[in-house]
């Protein structure tokens, strides 16, 4: 990649929900925001590597989604009312006149954009997918991914809940104290999928995006700051933080997939472990939180069992089961299932681990990949190759399908 490519890459990662809260606080217009933010970008890929990367990156693709926007609200014959609109709580400038250094509320609205799409007018699913493409820039299509969908479905899904910000004026501002406890579960859910998608990848050659998940945390921990102590959100930023602090050792030095069992421990980041554990003693058990917390409260406990084991001989299986056993009482869920197949598993063997496999339905590799490992530790070779091609094709990550490759070599070796 160039580096006018590079830049832009990592602007484009690191202030897209800035961006994006920027263009909805000065022109309400939330449908073309996105538009105009992508036409600039566009624009910058074809003119940075001939002209050279400007001094401020984030304020020139500002300056032009600006420019971009504008042309579309002329066209449309509603400038004029939309001028009407440009009140604000947050101080503005004139167009293309500002910087991303100069701008001092730009997370508050990037904040108000987040509530924005955590309105309850819109449906908890179309809010999350509308909060991971505008305030994270995840792509449509690793969301669609996430969400189990096709892409072209959740585009739609995106479109209309864009459209419906319009047509019912939600605000672009932070609830009043009351609302507030109304909108945290769909803030949290967006948190979830936002990490989830950072350390998930649907496609493309990364094993981990860290910077979206540490993005991620960052929007649990400014709404926390609204709402501190709120459950949902203290087991959620828990649950976050443990599984991050594994972040340096889930790659090697050829930017390999790591496994659990196989990460250098001291590469882990400790002093995140040691919060998250603060985090959960803070909580109250299970039986006394609402339904979202306790199920992350759950899995952040499922997270302290691997983040606590000294070696991962070490590891409380049982323990762990008896968490998932849990977890599917309280959010059941295919994903859920499948990795407490895996504890049953590594707790009493292969073929209670494939038992524990039947019934469960998910989209994607994950399913066919645990069921070949499973069958190569029981030496069951012939219905493991046809798990590991079954998963190859299905797997649309490079650095998973390339780790998947590596294990049916190895599998047909060992046979």
């Amino acid at each position: 990649m160039t580096d006018a490519g590079e830049a832009l890459s990592r602007v484009v990662g690191e202030d897209w929900g800035r961006l994006i809260a920027l263009l909805v606080s000065r022109y309400r217009r939330v449908d073309l925001a996105e538009d105009a933010l992508a036409d600039a970008v566009e624009a910058a890929a074809r003119t940075w590597p001939e002209q050279g990367v400007p001094d401020n990156p984030a304020a020139w693709l500002n300056t032009t989604a600006q420019r971009r926007l504008l042309d579309r609200l002329r066209s449309e014959g509603t400038w004029q009312r939309t001028v009407e609109r440009l009140t604000t709580d947050s101080p503005t400038t004139a167009p293309g006149a500002d910087t991303m250094a100069n701008l001092p509320d730009v997370d508050d609205d990037l904040l108000r954009l987040v509530m924005m799409c955590a309105h309850p007018a819109l449906a908890l699913e179309a809010a999350a997918a509308l909060s991971l493409r505008l305030v994270l820039g995840v792509s449509t299509a690793d969301i669609a991914r996430l969400f189990l969908v096709s892409e072209p479905t959740m585009a739609a899904r995106i479109t209309r809940a864009k459209k419906k910000i319009v047509t019912a004026g939600i605000g672009f501002d932070v609830p009043a104290s009351d609302d507030l406890p109304g909108r945290l579960e769909t803030v949290a859910q967006v948190g979830y999928l936002a990490f989830t998608a950072g350390y998930a990848p649907g496609s493309g050659p990364d094993v981990v995006r860290t910077e979206l998940s540490g993005e991620a945390i960052r929007l649990v921990e400014t709404v926390l700051g609204l709402r501190p102590g709120e459950p949902v959100l203290v087991a959620l930023l828990a649950l976050m933080l443990l599984q991050h602090s594994r972040r340096d050792a889930r790659v090697d030095a050829d930017g390999q997939l790591v496994l659990l069992a196989d990460q250098d421990r001291t590469r882990w980041h400790h002093d995140e472990i040691v919060r998250a554990r603060h985090l959960i003693d803070d909580l109250d058990t299970t039986d006394e939180l609402p339904a979202l917390a306790a199920s992350n409260l759950v899995q952040a406990l499922i997270a302290w069992e691997h983040a606590s084991a000294p070696t991962a001989a070490d590891t409380a299986w049982p323990r762990i089961v008896r968490h998932y056993d849990t977890l599917l009482r309280i959010a059941p869920s295919p994903a859920a299932a499948l990795a407490r197949a895996v504890a049953v598993a590594e707790a009493d063997g292969p073929l209670a681990g494939l038992k524990a496999l039947e019934g469960i339905e998910l989209v994607g590799h994950r399913l066919e990949s645990v069921r070949a490992e499973l069958l190569t530790r029981a030496e069951r070779w012939d219905e493991a190759e046809l798990a590991f091609v079954r998963a190859i094709e299905a797997c649309d990550n490079d650095a998973e399908r390339s780790h998947l490759e590596r294990r049916l070599t190895e599998m047909r070796a060992r046979a």
